[in-house]
């Protein structure tokens, strides 16, 4: 019954197999290798997109880090919600890979910024020499509150952006399971959009450890790649990131491991649905929970062997998040209920 996030699932066989077949014999380094060729093919593919940039790297937080780096300057604002991952939990990366950009926090309920939260902000910014100068947007889906943005609402805010002239970003850490959630093609929720470049998640998703960064504007390859290698995050051997996302790509796998992950949480809402004294704090529309419940009942469930985040709760109340992921088990979903 493990329930603390999709990171700390496995990766899926289908990954697993890939990168044992990569590891015969050699290949050309430093993302050169035949795989990653495909990859970009793969990618252009799924995101129609023939002219797209791609390039891989480890983790989703480099990944974002070095697309905000490339779109926003040093004394720019990266515009975004005020609880995104980028601000709350990359200690300081963004702010790092940027030379100082800062981020301004946009309010909004259920992890969502919305137009009218938004253009205010961007109203006020950058209107002297004194203050920091618009930068950039950045739009986090699947949200950290779980929720999920349509294109339609993706598309609403990258207009306030670019009304005021600004690129805008998607952090897509949990990318499949927000198209999953709404239906949409990655073209859809993206450049059709208005976005401009989009990471691309692979980990929490079934990859051992893999991220896609996206750029619809293939002028910008070059300098990404000077900042990739600056940063440190070219991989030598990079055959091993190729061959996971080949694989995810490969069939719809990345959208069947994502469509069994949501599927859990739908099953795991309608159980704490039936139980009396448990709110959600927000609505569940992909693979993460935000339960409330009576006071004493995080001790129940750790005594039977659930595992998950505690959160801060009212009084006499306790909360928690609930993570559900491509190995999560119906037979998991059904214990956890069972112990509640």
């Amino acid at each position: 019954m493990w329930f603390t996030s999709d990171n700390a699932s496995g990766a899926a066989p289908e990954i697993m197999a890939a990168v044992v077949a990569a590891n015969q014999g050699y290949a050309r380094s430093y993302g050169t290798d035949d795989l990653m060729a495909r990859v970009t093919a793969q990618v252009r593919e799924t995101f129609e997109a023939p002219e797209a940039a791609v390039y891989l790297v480890a983790t989703g937080t480099i990944a974002n880090s070095l697309a905000l780096a490339l779109t926003c300057p040093p004394w720019g604002a990266v515009f975004c919600h005020e609880h995104a991952h980028v601000a709350e939990d990359e200690c300081g990366a963004p702010e790092f890979y940027t030379s100082g950009a800062k981020l301004v926090l946009v309010p909004g309920d259920h992890g969502k910024m919305t137009p009218e939260t938004l253009a205010p902000l961007l109203d006020r910014t950058g209107t002297s020499v004194h203050g920091v100068q618009k930068g950039m947007v950045t739009i986090t889906n699947v949200t950290e509150a779980g929720t999920v943005y349509t294109p339609a609402e993706v598309a609403a805010l990258t207009a306030v952006a670019k009304a005021h002239g600004l690129p805008c970003h998607l952090d897509g850490a949990r990318f499949a399971n927000a198209l999953v959630a709404t239906g949409a093609t990655a073209a859809e929720m993206t450049w059709k959009a208005g976005i401009d470049l989009v990471s691309f998640g692979g980990t929490k998703n079934g990859c051992m450890g893999v991220e896609a960064v996206v750029i619809f504007d293939p002028a910008k390859a070059w300098e990404f790649e000077l900042r990739r290698k600056r940063g440190g995050h070219l991989f030598s051997k990079h055959r091993f990131l190729s061959a996971q996302m080949a694989a995810y790509l490969e069939g719809g796998l990345w959208l069947r491991l994502a469509g069994h992950a949501n599927a859990m949480a739908a099953r795991l809402a309608e159980g704490l649905a039936t139980r009396t004294g448990i709110t959600l704090t927000h609505p569940v529309q992909a693979n993460i929970l935000f339960p409330e419940w009576p006071a004493g009942t995080h001790a129940c469930l750790q005594a039977a062997g659930a595992a998950y985040y505690d959160m801060p709760a009212p009084d006499s109340r306790e909360a928690a998040r609930l993570v559900t992921s491509w190995s999560t088990t119906e037979a998991d979903v059904d214990r956890f209920l069972a112990a509640l």
